[in-house]
């Protein structure tokens, strides 16, 4: 006999069994977490913080305190493989004495668990003899200036205000099947900068994927030879500089010794004036020399760490035996001389935004009357110049000046690209794959419009990453289980066609819908409520099947006992 149950949160059920189905649920259960067990164990309550995600829940008390409140909905906790759900304050308390290894243990299991559909985006791409393209970005979560309640929080730039908060570093990654994929999210204080932040950005993406290119020890060897070669003129002008400074030193005690010995009154007054004058081109050569000192220790600094670097490089490459060609694509943010060099010596192709005003100023300036404007855009245009060297750049780029018609007034930006194929032959393509990193943008929008990361629903450090981390999660989860829900259902002119929804839909009316849950032998119908912006539409699908990624359990399970002797 078939068994019904009630819910107001439809399509949490079947996210609930898809959930079982790539084994999340075993995985978060397995973790060991140091807390006593009451009703609920600290593990279920995790568990129902990643489901208050997926629902769009704005604050951690709608769990408890909305109209129709998670914590009272059975049929979602069974779905999740839960007696029931806690109420938000034991959900609060369970977050607040999380650790920060017990959540970077949690956070391995959501890696492990996205890693199968991970692979096969990239085994995807290299069928199609395409390498990944990757954008990376910095994004601000401010909480109220007045705050003295958030650890760590500081001042910085965030949505072009000055806000106290934390800024989260994101790699996506563009995907063939869902579109974007999120690949890794680091926390960081307010106050970081995104230019500081490139090389961190790109480790994560090669750490997640598993793969990198090539590093270009051969750009990054010229680039030293060319350092140690500009130290010339410093190293001579110190040796100058020490001699002069040893002959001032001795005139000025070849002055103080006549005026011991002097007697005569107009003959002193003389030697003094001389003795201040010493003392004042000794002052000055004293300046000049520091100044060269901290030149050369600045340089000598520069070529330590290159050499560190290309020795890292060097071992990178001996330990890549499968390098591939990725791109990355940066915002302005990033477009400081040294972040696009990094990259390139890494092996990317690049496509960034610079960020100095005085490059495009530079540009502007270097446009001829009849000079001809490539048309890339409804209101843009693009001229551009090959090999072009900035100061302060080490490898000469390609640089384009982009031309924006608002109404009466223009406004101008510049873009560089480095890569093996030049960009220049198609500016239109150029224009459109730099802009085509507006996917990373519209999914940080995503992130707060749709599961509210801005709103931190917790105060712990600890737990506001785990926030951040569960959040990417929810984006790419729900992605994963449109295509399962589809792969599986049973089709007919009355299924639910959630791919027509969209990410949002989904989120904040399909997880907020009353309908029947009915159980059959075969499978699960879930029946939308007549009185619902569904009415007449269902979902069939059938109960877990524990096959799905069955090549990964071995390898999950045997991480899941490494992790629990550690935190032993």
């Amino acid at each position: 006999m078939a068994q019904e149950q009630d819910t107001q949160h439809a399509l949490l059920v079947p996210w609930g069994h898809f959930a079982r189905e790539i084994g999340l649920l075993s995985g978060l259960e397995a973790i060991p977490l140091g807390q006593k067990v009451y009703e609920h164990t600290p593990q279920a309550k995790v568990v129902e913080f990643l489901v208050a995600i997926l629902s769009g829940a704005k604050y951690l008390q709608d769990i408890s305190l909305v109209a129709h409140p998670l914590d009272k909905d059975l049929a979602v906790a069974e779905a999740w493989a839960q007696a029931g759900w806690a109420d938000y304050t034991g959900v609060s308390r369970t977050l607040r004495a999380l650790s920060w290894a017990e959540v970077r243990e949690i956070v391995s299991v959501l890696e492990l668990v996205s890693q199968p559909f991970l692979d096969s985006e990239l085994s995807g791409l290299r069928s199609q003899d395409c390498g990944p393209q990757y954008d990376g970005d910095l994004t601000g979560l401010p909480v109220s200036n007045t705050s003295r309640t958030y650890p760590n929080a500081a001042y910085g730039h965030m949505s072009d205000e000055i806000r106290l908060g934390y800024q989260a570093g994101v790699v996506s990654l563009q995907s063939p099947t869902y579109g974007r994929l999120w690949l890794s999210v680091e926390h960081h204080a307010g106050d970081t900068v995104s230019c500081t932040q490139a090389a961190a950005l790109v480790l994560a993406a090669e750490k997640r994927s598993g793969q990198r290119p090539r590093r270009c020890t051969e750009l990054l060897q010229q680039r030293i030879e060319t350092l140690v070669q500009s130290r010339a003129p410093a190293e001579k002008r110190l040796v100058t500089q020490r001699a002069k400074l040893a002959d001032l030193q001795h005139a000025k005690e070849e002055v103080a010794a006549q005026l011991r010995e002097e007697t005569k009154l107009k003959r002193i007054a003389v030697l003094e004036r001389r003795s201040v004058r010493r003392e004042k081109a000794l002052e000055t050569a004293r300046q000049k020399l520091a100044k060269t000192l901290d030149q050369m220790q600045g340089h000598l600094a520069e070529e330590k760490l290159l050499c560190q670097r290309l020795a890292q490089f060097e071992q990178d490459n001996a330990d890549n035996p499968q390098p591939i060609e990725a791109c990355f694509r940066l915002d302005a943010g990033f477009g400081t001389y040294e972040s696009p060099a990094l990259l390139i010596e890494m092996g990317y192709e690049i496509y960034v935004k610079l960020h100095n005003h005085k490059i495009t100023e530079m540009l502007k300036k270097k446009i001829a009357p009849d000079s001809h404007w490539t048309r890339v855009g409804d209101n843009a245009e693009m001229i551009a110049w090959s090999g072009l060297e900035l100061q302060h750049c080490p490898y000469p780029l390609e640089v384009a000046l982009e031309r924006f018609h608002t109404g009466k007034t223009q406004k101008h930006s510049a873009l560089a690209h480095f890569g093996h194929t030049p960009a220049i032959p198609d500016l239109p393509a150029w224009f459109a794959r730099y802009n085509a990193r507006q996917t990373i943008e519209a999914g940080i929008k995503e992130t707060k419009q749709v599961f509210y990361l801005h709103r931190l629903k917790v105060r712990s450090e600890p737990a506001i990453y785990l926030q951040e981390a569960m959040t990417i999660f929810a984006a790419n989860f729900i992605r994963w289980a449109m295509v399962w829900i589809d792969q599986h259902v049973v089709q007919d002119e009355n299924t639910l066609p959630l791919a027509k929804l969209g990410i949002k839909k989904q989120v904040q009316v399909a997880a907020h819908t009353s309908a029947k849950v009915i159980h059959y032998s075969d499978g699960i119908l879930l029946k939308f409520s007549p009185v619902s912006a569904f009415a007449g539409k269902q979902l069939f699908f059938p109960p877990p099947t524990r096959e799905f990624h069955q090549n990964y359990f071995s390898l999950f399970f045997t991480i899941l006992a490494l992790i629990a002797q550690k935190l032993r």
